[in-house]
């Protein structure tokens, strides 16, 4: 049973998103985990962290997670995949970007089976109002799925931990 281990505001300088945007029609069983081993084929993540000149991972805590942002762009449901890096990093070429000025973030630990963590983002939300925090939406964006080493290992029991963040007041 998928349950929220964590809930904390976490408050960011500047920042840049580079990655890739896609759409409900890049999903695959309703997943965009295809699109994530693309990225881990094509050596994409590796593109902008050369960009970032080892900087990746020193603006904020858990900053160097591979991240899977979520929103809305005219009226359409999009999913990136990328980073956020320092933000005056350069865009490599076949790369998107969207620049994000300071601001605060709401993040939950979701905990459980890797098939029970995802989409639970209203869940995320629900928890950040009672503890006092009030989502928004930040330029389109409203949450994001942050990959840190949390998630990379289950634990014992089988459950690892999916960060969900969310912009907040």
């Amino acid at each position: 049973m998928i349950e929220i281990t964590k809930v904390y505001k976490q408050s960011i300088g500047a920042t840049r998103f580079i990655g890739k945007k896609y759409g409900d029609e890049d999903r695959v069983d309703g997943m965009f985990g295809a699109k994530w081993g693309e990225w881990f084929e094509n050596g994409w993540f590796d593109a902008i962290e050369k960009q970032v000149n080892g900087k990746l991972g020193t603006q904020f805590e858990d900053s160097g997670a591979t991240i899977g942002l979520m929103g809305h762009e005219n009226g359409e449901f999009k999913y990136w995949i990328g980073y956020f890096t320092p933000a005056d990093t350069v865009v490599p070429e076949g790369f998107q970007s969207i620049d994000f000025p300071a601001c605060n973030l709401g993040i939950c630990w979701f905990y459980g089976k890797e098939e029970e963590v995802f989409g639970k983002e209203p869940m995320g939300a629900e928890r950040l109002e009672q503890e006092g925090y009030e989502t928004v939406v930040f330029e389109g964006y409203m949450c994001f799925e942050r990959y840190s080493g949390r998630f990379a290992t289950a634990d014992e029991k089988g459950n690892l931990t999916l960060d969900v963040g969310f912009f907040v007041k």
